[in-house]
């Protein structure tokens, strides 16, 4: 039953969702039979009945006695009537928004949400994927991550410590301890195809209090984006200065991408 618990969301009240479940447990019955079985009151059944049936989850199947149209022919039925209406209003809001320029910046609260429009962009990408993640965020991102690079997109990964999961355009930060502690927390940047960008820092222990910023204002984006450039070469410089170490061949190579990826 639990998919269809959000049917709230999807143009049903709470009683006709009501009388759905209860029809799908138990028909055909008569408007009477299902008053007493979904507690709706009596003087209310046949309302809610009559608007079942215009939205077409409900049919009658013989005098009085009402039958739910199958789960997944509800489910097929919404998901084309949405998707047609979801097309059309898309169609109208890119004609009503050609001279927009995203100047503005929208902040995203919560742990979860923040999460989600991180996938969300992740899978839209088409050529790059700039990124700065602590292994927690890097963990729930990883699936993403992985596809988005199975289809040819360049993930180039600041890992904040030990990553997740291993990716060829990927250096760990030096110093991800020192900056959590001095930050008081886990810093998160993306920025998507020079286009959108989403930062902002999830507190330790009050993560789902977050506040991120979401924006596709093009100074926003550049700004950002070179900023995870140069940590790039915040760890050349640290391992090659600090550390005395040689550039292995693919850093050298990740090295000459970074700089010429103006």
């Amino acid at each position: 039953m639990k998919p269809l618990e959000n049917l709230t969301n999807l143009g049903f009240s709470k009683s006709e969702m009501t009388a759905y479940l209860t029809l799908l447990n138990n028909h055909p019955v008569n408007g009477s039979q299902l008053s007493r079985g979904s507690a709706i009151p009596r003087a209310k059944i046949y309302d809610v009945l009559r608007s079942l049936k215009n939205k077409g989850a409900v049919t009658e199947v013989g005098r009085g006695l009402f039958a739910p149209l199958p789960p997944e022919e509800l489910f097929n039925r919404l998901r084309t009537r949405f998707e047609s209406s979801l097309e059309r209003f898309e169609n109208r809001i890119k004609a009503a928004s050609d001279t927009s320029s995203y100047e503005y910046v929208w902040t995203i609260k919560g742990y979860d949400p923040a999460v989600q429009k991180a996938r969300s962009m992740i899978q839209s990408a088409r050529g790059e994927v700039y990124t700065r993640l602590f292994p927690e965020e890097g963990q729930a991102l990883s699936a993403a991550l992985r596809h988005a690079e199975s289809r040819g997109v360049a993930i180039k990964y600041i890992s904040m410590g030990a990553p997740a999961d291993r990716f060829d355009l990927q250096v760990i930060h030096p110093e991800a301890e020192k900056v959590e502690r001095q930050i008081g927390g886990r810093s998160f940047d993306l920025v998507v195809d020079r286009e959108e960008l989403l930062v902002g820092m999830f507190e330790t222990d009050r993560e789902d209090r977050a506040q991120v910023n979401w924006a596709k204002n093009h100074w926003f984006v550049v700004a950002t984006r070179d900023s995870l450039r140069h940590d790039f070469f915040h760890y050349f410089l640290h391992k090659t200065y600090e550390k005395k170490q040689r550039l292995t061949p693919s850093e050298k190579a990740l090295y000459k991408m970074i700089a010429d990826d103006q």
